[in-house]
């Protein structure tokens, strides 16, 4: 184990792949994961916690019961490592697992994915037999049966990139204020000093429109701290706590009694673990989080308290600096914990993103605690990444909202968006003074479907018998005089074939179509979303 196979694992697994004549991208088709995961398992830069990961890798390129078993044990020998092994330096703490279900570890992936690749090599067409007994289930991402819960209006969110105070032109559910004129070093640019304007704007504009408001603080004042590292906005705000509190408690305190029940929403901090935006310690912010929060329950006790958001979850820094604002308290001094969720690059399937929400609720999960969870943004990087075709920009907006509701057994709640009004972003809803785009038409679409709906399950592949790239969720839809049940189906990558299940009697699309189904008629699952309604 690790050694000299160890230090050959690259150059093996290469020519392993090459020879395989299958790529990234198939292999990640063929097992739910996507391309990017795949190749850090087969150049052994992680190893996944579950044998499943691997099993199904093996499946799908044919392995046979003998591989299989061999895997097993390799993979049983990989997963525990040596005591003296056991604490990684930071720059080689573990990236999450393609299961969304478990995160990865890193560094004993040697042996276990030389055999899977030579799995991909040797095996033929001989068909797929069960594991061994003693092998651990495996379970084909999370799936999950929860009792019936209403599917709340504010999981449909956007954060504005505009300080004009107008609102999107198609339904959403709630917005979070960012890049609009509301950070703090724009609010109060001299000490005593508040300019208003652009807040009373989104706050007005919002009431107008019935929409509950996220405030976002962020952005300390030069003023506040002078000698503060500069952030990345060209304002000169500083990405350093103020060198005072007392400064904070002043701002905090003035937003809180000028917006005091107009304002549903407080994040504590824009990104609490990014040096870009906080180059502080973690103990200053879980201090900033403790007096905001002891401040604005004072005035408003009605208000929402989001804790500082945290982003870079695709890195070990990030996952260990959320990590450590847990350890110290700060959820404690809050009513929800704000993540960063977003896919590694924007072509990546939106379902990747539950690896970032598995990854935040095992850090809850070592900590004893359980808090309600709001997406509240994306990475940094987002304006410098290409534009998605309209189609998959069409479908990913969708399904972006579709895993927050698959998140659901994560305590997830909502998902803001990013952004409504821009346009320097691979998805764009609606440009500011323009039109709603294909994309946020759909995601009136689903909100649509949505609308009387309890969502009850969510799952995908065969361990809901379904083909191995087919996601679904099922609704019940209650409205006065009818109540019916529906599911919601669609494919992570590519197509499927289904069968209309004994009670099914319509589909309906996101470009407003519907179409009669019968019993036992073919359904082809693509990757837009349908909904499948069956009769009352």
């Amino acid at each position: 184990m690790g050694g000299a196979a160890a230090e050959g694992l690259a150059d093996l697994l290469s020519e392993l792949k090459r020879r395989s004549g299958r790529s990234y991208e198939a292999l990640g088709r063929r097992t739910g994961m996507s391309r990017s995961t795949v190749h850090r398992y087969c150049r052994g830069e992680i190893v996944p916690d579950d044998y499943g990961t691997v099993e199904r890798i093996a499946k799908a390129c044919g392995a046979d019961k003998a591989e299989l078993d061999d895997l097993y044990r390799r993979w049983k020998r990989a997963s525990t490592p040596p005591a003296r092994e056991e604490s990684l330096p930071t720059d080689q703490a573990p990236e999450p697992s393609a299961n969304p279900v478990v995160s990865g570890r890193s560094g004993y992936l040697g042996k276990t994915l030389a055999i899977l690749c030579v799995s991909v090599l040797t095996a033929s067409a001989a068909p797929v037999r069960q594991s061994p007994p003693q092998t651990p289930q495996w379970v084909n991402g999370p799936s999950w049966t929860l009792p019936e819960t209403p599917v709340p209006r504010t999981l449909f969110g956007v954060t504005l990139n505009t300080a004009t105070g107008a609102m999107p032109a198609f339904r959403v559910g709630g917005v979070r204020l960012w890049d609009g004129g509301t950070r703090w070093s724009e609010i109060q640019p001299e000490r005593g000093a508040f300019d208003w304007s652009a807040l009373d704007r989104h706050v007005d504009g919002a009431e107008k429109a019935g929409l509950p408001v996220l405030f976002v603080a962020g952005g300390t004042p030069a003023w506040a701290s002078p000698t503060g590292p500069v952030g990345p906005y060209p304002d000169g705000s500083r990405a350093a706590p103020p060198d005072d509190l007392t400064d904070w408690d002043t701002f905090v305190r003035a937003v809180v009694t000028r917006y005091r029940g107009r304002i549903q929403a407080y994040e504590l901090w824009v990104l609490g673990n990014d040096p870009r935006f906080y180059a502080g310690s973690m103990e200053s912010l879980v201090e900033m989080t403790r007096r905001a929060s002891r401040i604005i329950r004072a005035a408003d006790p009605e208000a929402t308290l989001v804790c500082p958001g945290m982003g870079r979850l695709w890195t070990a820094e990030g996952r260990q600096a959320l990590h450590r604002f847990t350890t110290l308290g700060g959820y404690g001094h809050c009513d929800a914990a704000g993540i960063k969720l977003h896919q590694r690059t924007p072509s990546d399937p939106p379902e990747t993103m539950l690896e970032l929400v598995t990854a935040a609720d095992r850090a809850f999960h070592e900590a004893g605690i359980h808090p309600r969870v709001w997406n509240t943004g994306t990475t940094y990087s987002i304006p410098l990444q290409g534009s998605l075709d309209e189609t998959r920009a069409r479908n990913y907006a969708v399904r972006f909202f579709l895993t927050g509701l698959y998140a659901r057994n994560f305590n997830l709640e909502r998902m803001y968006f990013y952004n409504w009004g821009g346009t320097k972003i691979p998805i764009v809803l609606q440009a500011v003074g323009g039109v709603p785009t294909r994309a946020a038409l759909a995601v009136e679409q689903l909100q649509r479907w949505l609308v009387h709906a309890s969502s009850r399950s969510c799952g995908h592949g065969t361990a809901i018998d379904l083909p191995e790239n087919v996601w679904q969720c099922e609704i019940t839809v209650a409205t006065p005089g009818d109540r019916h049940e529906a599911t919601i189906r669609w494919t992570i990558a590519g197509t499927a074939e289904t069968t209309a299940g004994p009670h099914v009697r319509a589909i309906r699309r996101l470009d407003g179509t519907t179409e009669a189904v019968h019993p036992g008629d073919p359904i082809t699952i693509t990757e837009e979303p349908i909904l499948i309604e069956s009769r009352p």
